[in-house]
């Protein structure tokens, strides 16, 4: 469950190339992060924060397959992607990381700075700011299980460790 958390909002096809720009792939990744989304919100790095929920609209991580997308959000702080639709490989890229993907065709009446309480397993968004509450595609347990041991790697070490046990 993620609780109170601040929404930044952006609009449709929200691309990997703006998300994760190749010409900083040489940096190393905690000076290439500083660079995600600079050329739609340059303020977004500075001041997103640890909880955080991003919400967009349709067809989020269109573009190159690159797994840095999410992965950038992620250490950002964001706790949950949230869109009408997403690309397929962004999708698992977000899972495979530990990033919860929530699809929300009504994630439109969220607004920039909304606060969100969100329930994956149970498909749930609460926008605390306005009352409402959106229904998404929940996000089965055993793949919350595996976003909480901090994607699919963790989680196959685990479960390996366990097997061998």
């Amino acid at each position: 469950m993620i609780a109170n958390a601040r929404a930044w909002k952006f609009g449709d096809g929200v691309d990997t190339d703006v998300l994760a720009p190749g010409l900083y792939f040489k940096l190393p990744a905690e000076e290439a992060v500083k660079h995600c989304l600079e050329s739609l919100r340059p303020e977004f790095v500075a001041e997103v924060g640890k909880g955080d929920v991003f919400v967009a609209g349709d067809s989020l991580g269109i573009g190159s397959s690159r797994e840095q997308a999410p992965a950038n959000l992620k250490m950002l702080g964001i706790s949950a992607v949230i869109a009408k639709s997403f690309a397929r490989i962004f999708y698992r890229n977000a899972l495979n990381i530990g990033l919860p993907a929530l699809a929300c065709p009504d994630c439109d009446r969220i607004s920039d700075g909304d606060r969100l309480s969100v329930d994956p397993i149970a498909g749930t968004i609460r926008n605390e700011t306005t009352g409402e509450t959106y229904a998404c595609d929940p996000i089965p347990e055993h793949l919350m299980e595996m976003i909480g041991d901090g994607g699919l790697m963790p989680h196959l070490k685990k479960r390996f460790a366990k097997e061998r046990a």
